[in-house]
């Protein structure tokens, strides 16, 4: 007998599988049956994991091809996709979901996120200090600079762009001029750190803890 992917809302799990294999066709996503929901975990190009509760109730955990199981979702079926768990290799974050450190607003996030492409694609055009640099470099340098830094009067948290830019890449703020989008909580458990979203949250793992640090960050707290 096939086995299902028992994933009950064909949008909500769409919404997350499209985004995902628009950033990395590639990629597998891992299933997760949670409290009568499904979970579903994949990790995106630049070294962080993203996550989305959906309704169902997958039988068991399994990783498949992110793009088969969009294109099985899409058209309705229910079959689960040829299983490919070898192929994960990404710790999860904790459970519990850690510890709320302190709450960003959501259009703060959504024009850092935008600053950054923009200084992406002007860089590229004209170059650094009027010298040619690799877009690659370029990227990674964005993707580890710390534009948010948020306390809770016991300990920073530095919200480098790897985060900011996984949340709103994989529409996790929502669309916003349908309504208007709530606050982010930052999120810590041990040394992973997290962005929690209204549709989803992407946690950053401890090895991707070191980061070039701005010189005056917007900090909130």
């Amino acid at each position: 007998m096939t086995a299902a992917h028992g994933l009950a809302s064909r949008s909500d799990a769409g919404a997350f599988l499209s985004r995902l294999i628009r950033l990395d066709a590639a990629t597998v996503v891992r299933l997760r049956p949670v409290d009568g929901r499904v979970q579903l975990w994949a990790p995106l190009p630049w070294g962080v994991l993203v996550g989305r509760t959906v309704p169902g109730s997958a039988a068991g955990d399994a990783t498949v091809s992110a793009a088969a199981l969009f294109e099985e979702v899409a058209r309705g079926g229910l079959a689960l996709p040829p299983r490919r768990d070898a192929d994960w290799r990404w710790p999860l974050p904790p459970v519990a979901g850690g510890r709320v450190v302190e709450s960003v607003p959501g259009d703060e996030v959504r024009r850092v996120a935008t600053a950054a492409a923009g200084t992406l694609r002007t860089a590229t055009a004209e170059g650094v200090g009027g010298r040619a640099v690799g877009q690659r470099a370029l990227r990674d340098a964005l993707l580890d600079h710390v534009p948010i830094v948020v306390s809770d009067g016991q300990s920073s948290v530095d919200v480098s762009q790897r985060l900011i830019q996984a949340v709103v890449r994989m529409g996790f703020l929502g669309q916003p001029d349908v309504s208007p989008t709530s606050s982010i909580d930052v999120r810590v458990s041990g040394r992973w750190i997290g962005l929690s979203a209204p549709y989803g949250v992407a946690w950053l793992p401890p090895v991707q803890q070191l980061s070039l640090k701005p010189t005056s960050p917007r900090t909130f707290g």
